[in-house]
């Protein structure tokens, strides 16, 4: 078990009821490593012509943190804000994504960061499902 989680866990009152923990963990790694490919991107692309791509995979690695510091601190999560945010992340990464793949065939990191967006999405899609469930 991640020792995210197990601190997580060893304070109960700070987890919502209902809360699917092993998708919030996906997410977590999911959106700690897409901060950290499209960081590497960014910085990688720096050259003529390459602003918009720099500043969205910086964009997307700022909002992969945020997103995943929230999930961290879930006794003060409510589930409306937390909604919304895993939205705007997945727009974001999915965003992200196809902006690197325009230079995948160019640049190898443009490849994997357009891939670890994609699972930073899908990460951030089944959170949504999850939450979704426990609010029915």
């Amino acid at each position: 078990m991640n020792t995210t989680m197990q601190m997580m866990e060893m304070h109960t009152d700070m987890s919502m009821p209902g809360m699917d923990m092993a998708a919030m963990q996906k997410c977590i790694e999911a959106c700690s490593a897409c901060e950290q490919a499209c960081t590497m991107c960014a910085s990688c692309m720096m050259g003529e012509g390459t602003a918009m791509h720099m500043e969205m995979c910086a964009n997307t690695a700022d909002m992969a943190n945020t997103m995943m510091r929230m999930m961290l601190r879930t006794s003060g999560m409510q589930m409306a804000s937390m909604m919304a945010m895993l939205s705007a992340m997945m727009t974001q990464a999915e965003a992200c994504a196809a902006e690197c793949m325009k230079y995948a065939d160019m640049h190898e990191d443009c490849r994997m960061c357009a891939e670890v967006c994609r699972q930073c999405a899908m990460a951030c899609r089944e959170m949504m499902a999850s939450m979704s469930d426990s609010m029915d």
